[in-house]
């Protein structure tokens, strides 16, 4: 039995069970309901409107049935079975008189079993009852719409029969049923079978190796294949409970029901910076579902590059793009595009590399044939909203900065990929090196070397570092810090690969340089131009021009593309996004034919007011003049403004002093590398001015706020690079802000050895609030130099374990100037309470310490409040959404009676009970100074409440008593609030 209270009590299991499939699922759903008369025909015209969202229709399905009692709520419950069987049963059993007297409703008796009968004849059901006259050309041509699938179709023309009075039903009464019966489902006809076959193996042969990051050899993607942090995002800022950190996810869990922006959206978008990991992450899934080893609820899975997309200018439809740039059938071309249409939750599409496709993403020119062509962006922007192949899965990796609000309007879910954790990092070098004591050697070198370590949390620096592994630990030359030196190391890697071992030197000298100069310009010449012309494959015919010969390719920078556009010669594309604008900033650097002043464009990143690099930098740094077609200054005012970022960091780290010597000798002009130098030390230092004072004024009293940017990091980021104390000196001096903002800026650790390089360097105290980024244990190590500028460090949800914060702890005690520590949603256990406690006893002048959402649990509240009893300042503490309990509360309880500065305690989801709110109610009884007590979901009943009215009774600073979410009765909660108006219920 299925009651209605029941039935409501399990509403939004039941939304989540009728739109977790197609729209073809819930249309199942509705044949049962009409077939048994459970809806009316009114019922059924009211929730089979095209283009409402299916959850919308699914909640108005749920209060249609209510409303017919538990006898309705019972057939809807065995509609979605009988409908969930369908799916698994070739041939649905049904048995009608085809001479009825009354058709119409026998058509909706036996719903079910003529809709899986006609659906895969329809269209010559159609046709004949048109020659027959019951149906107008128009009648027909509506119903085949393509938007519609053939179930979808037949469908429609019974409810036509329904309501036409001239003979349509008796017709198809009688025709459907000598219509042949299907001996199996549709996809397992041959043509399908065989496709399927062929799909498999295609896919299995291009995801099989990785040689993206490695133009010398393949590399096994399943033997080295490392799982990133991928993680789920969330809305913040909704009403509920404390936010939580975001779920740490599988792979497997791509397609996972929880986490939706949009839930009848059919995209996924994954976004990662440049080397996170994005590509190869897609090429696992590949992997695995060819391998049949995941991912089997897509019979299909068509992958694509928009790198590669890009390049197609011949209008295309969508079987065009399926079959001719995925995987053309052999056989039965027409068969298995009809199934694709009409399963399309059966389809997987996945798009890579969104932030290098030139067009950018819009929603206006609308596109709903599956067969007529368009233009590549167009259908691509169709498919990513649902016009085309609606409920087919796609998802779509792309950088952050690609992605517009008004492409997220379209996303189901979205994950962000943060590249390696630590143990990611020493997992993937174990993988790579298994010859005994290597990988330790190499692990043990990163621990010993934060910067480098820093580095190889992208798996682009990982890879770096294992194939750079004997220059790394042979040569006892210093470690890399910077960006650049990585990319030079990898750069006399594969020189040195390339040349005679005989003649090989033991470094990265001028010598070597020179001797491939030719190569690295030519090189160097054919990035610029793609990064200036978005063009990242590279054709025969673009090579030649760029006088790319097959030794410059023999170096190993350009490989073979994959999922190569159709072609006589295999297009290029150099190992990574990062290589390109490597050898652009080399081009700029090192070519005579590259003017110094050019080098002005590069720093505005595009177009002016393009983005919001240009608008922090001065109208100064960018002539007026218009630029000669394809020259260098055109070239960069065209280039996509994240790929001009990067390339600008490695231009400064180029002109660096480090390595403005060995150019130098390579090149053998020094006056020209130090006028390229002047060139971009001055554009840092005006753009980092001119951004400064754009800045609005402080509000009256409070201190003055700077919400930074992804381009003022990249800023930062190419100080770094260039590694001048000087330089960072002067960038900061206009700096005249109390809280500098950078929540939800990809912050890593690389970001944080940058920003502790340059913000060590102010004359005033800062705020800094690096919120939701992923800092991490190494980026905190990174901090710790520009520690005491800070008056506050912000570091919420960032993946910090004990370790990190012990570490940011020993440098904090000597730090005068900072008083508030904000922890919430890391990874914190009791093993750092020693080091709080021993913060709070030592720093007399501390204000805020915020814990909550992380794993604290009695016996690190008992070590926290001995260090609280001896302190005479702190006047926040935040435990919130720990696991603190009633011994907890008698420690903290403890504490509250000797404590005279604490004003604010936030206790809420501790499990505390009344017990522990016993306890610190008769703490409370000796306090003065606590005036905010949180105390919100902790199973407190009414005895709780009363041991804290007791208290109230006697102690009047208390201003509230925040008793949200516990187990008190509506009786209750009234009857508490009149008592006392500051328990807040």
């Amino acid at each position: 039995m299925c009651t209605q209270e029941a039935f409501q009590a399990q509403r939004s299991q039941l939304v989540g069970l009728l739109v977790s499939g197609s729209l073809e699922g819930f249309e199942s759903v509705l044949d049962w309901l009409l077939s048994w008369d459970v809806l009316s025909w009114e019922d059924y015209e009211s929730l089979s409107l095209v283009g409402q969202p299916l959850s919308h229709l699914a909640r108005h399905l749920l209060d249609t049935v209510w409303k017919k009692g538990a006898w309705g709520c019972e057939q809807l419950v065995a509609a979605v079975r009988e409908a969930q069987a369908d799916s698994q049963s070739p041939e649905l059993p049904g048995h009608w008189d085809p001479h009825s007297p009354q058709p119409a409703q026998d058509l909706q008796s036996h719903r079910p079993a003529i809709v899986r009968r006609l659906y895969s004849h329809v269209e010559g059901v159609l046709d004949l009852a048109h020659e027959r006259g019951f149906i107008s050309r128009y009648e027909c041509d509506e119903i085949r719409l393509p938007i519609f699938t053939s179930s979808q179709r037949a469908r429609r023309l019974l409810d036509l029969a329904t309501v036409k009075a001239n003979g349509l039903a008796a017709f198809l009464l009688q025709h459907v049923q000598e219509l042949p019966v299907l001996l199996a489902l549709p996809f397992q006809d041959a043509a399908c079978k065989k496709f399927m076959s062929k799909l498999r193996t295609t896919v299995s042969a291009q995801s099989r190796f990785l040689n993206t990051y490695d133009g010398a050899e393949n590399l096994c993607l399943e033997e080295i294949y490392t799982e990133n942090v991928l993680e789920i995002r969330t809305e913040l800022g909704m009403a509920g409970p404390p936010q939580q950190s975001p779920a740490t996810l599988g792979l497997e869990e791509l397609f996972s029901t929880r986490g939706h922006l949009n839930k009848d959206a059919d995209t996924v978008l994954v976004v990662g910076e440049a080397g996170s990991g994005k590509s190869t992450l897609l090429q696992q899934l590949h992997l695995l579902w060819a391998a049949g080893r995941d991912f089997q609820e897509f019979l299909f899975v068509f992958p694509f590059s928009c790198r590669q997309l890009q390049c197609l200018a011949k209008p295309l439809s969508v079987r065009a793009l399926l079959f001719e740039h995925c995987c053309w059938p052999d056989l039965g071309q027409q068969d298995v595009f009809q199934f694709l249409l009409d399963h399309p939750d059966r389809v997987l599409l996945t798009f890579d590399g969104f932030d290098e496709f030139r067009f950018r993403f819009t929603d206006g020119e609308r596109h709903c044939s599956p067969t007529d062509p368009t233009s590549v962006q167009n259908l691509l922007f169709n498919l990513l909203q649902g016009n085309l192949l609606k409920n087919a899965r796609k998802v779509l990796t792309s950088r952050p900065d690609a992605v517009s609000a008004l492409l997220r309007k379209y996303v189901h879910t979205e994950f962000t990929l943060k590249g390696f954790s630590e143990e990611g990092i020493e997992l993937y070098l174990r993988k790579c090196h298994r010859e005994p004591g290597l990988a330790d050697r190499l692990i043990s070198l990163l621990r010993a070397t934060s910067a480098l370590h820093g580095l190889c949390h992208l798996p682009v620096f990982s890879w770096m570092v294992s194939k750079c592994h004997q220059e790394l630990l042979l040569q006892g030359g210093g470690s890399p810090k910077t960006t650049t030196d990585m990319y030079l190391l990898i750069l006399q890697h594969f020189l040195l690969h390339a040349s005679p071992p005989d003649s090989a030197p033991g470094g990265l000298e001028p010598g070597l340089l020179r001797g491939r100069l030719p190569t690295l310009l030519h090189l160097g010449q054919l990035a610029l131009w793609g990064l200036g012309t978005c063009c990242y494959v590279f054709s025969a015919k673009q090579l030649q021009a760029a006088h790319v010969d097959s030794e410059d390719i023999s170096l190993g920078f350009l490989v073979r593309a994959k999922r190569a556009v159709p072609g006589s010669a295999p297009p290029m594309e150099f190992l990574h996004i990062t290589f390109q604008c490597f050898f652009a900033a080399f081009y700029l650097v090192l070519s005579a034919d590259v003017p110094p002043s050019s080098l002005r464009y590069l720093f505005s990143c595009g177009r002016p007011g393009s983005s919001l690099l240009a608008r922090l930098l001065p109208a100064m740094c960018v002539q007026g003049s218009r630029c000669k077609e394809d020259s260098v200054e055109a070239l960069l005012q065209e280039a996509e403004p994240h790929n001009l970022q990067i390339t600008a960091a490695f231009l400064a780290g180029l002109l660096s002093r480090e390595h403005r010597g060995l150019l130098a000798k390579c090149q053998g002009s020094e006056t020209a590398l130090r006028q390229r130098q002047a060139c971009a030390r001055w554009c840092l230092a005006r753009s980092l001015h001119k951004h400064f004072h754009s800045i609005p004024p402080a509000v009256a009293g409070e201190a003055k706020s700077m919400h930074a940017m992804p381009g003022f990091i990249w800023l930062i980021r190419s100080l770094y690079e260039m590694q001048e104390e000087r330089l960072a000196q002067e960038a900061v001096r206009g700096l005249d802000v109390g809280h500098l903002k950078l929540t939800f800026c990809s912050v890593g650790p690389a970001e944080c050895a940058a920003m502790a390089f340059v913000l060590r360097h102010l004359r005033r105290p800062v705020a800094l609030q690096l919120d939701h980024n992923s800092v991490g244990d190494v980026g905190v190590e990174q901090l710790l130099p520009c520690l005491s500028v800070c008056t506050a460090l912000y570091l919420r949800d960032n993946n910090i374990s004990d370790r990190g914060i012990c570490q940011l702890i020993e440098r904090a005690l000597h730090c005068e100037q900072l008083q508030k520590l904000a922890l919430f949603n890391n990874k914190l256990t009791d093993g750092c309470a020693h080091s709080m406690a021993r913060l709070l006893m030592c720093k007399q002048n501390f204000l805020a310490l915020r814990l909550g959402n992380n794993h604290i649990t009695a016996a690190g509240a008992v070590v926290l409040a001995q260090g609280l009893r001896a302190n005479t300042s702190l006047q926040f503490l935040g435990l919130v959404g720990n696991s603190i309990g009633s011994a907890g509360a008698q420690a903290l309880a403890v504490m509250l009676e000797k404590n005279v500065a604490l004003e604010e305690l936030c206790l809420e989801e501790n499990h505390l009970q009344d017990e522990g709110v016993c306890s610190l109610a008769e703490g409370l009884q000796r306090n003065s100074s606590l005036k905010v007590l949180k105390l919100s979901n902790n199973c407190i009943t009414y005895r709780g409440a009363e041991a804290l009215l007791q208290t109230l009774e006697r102690n009047d600073t208390i201003l509230e008593v925040w008793l949200r979410g516990n187990t008190f009765s509506p009786e209750e909660i009234e009857k508490l609030s009149h008592r006392d108006a500051r328990l807040l219920l």
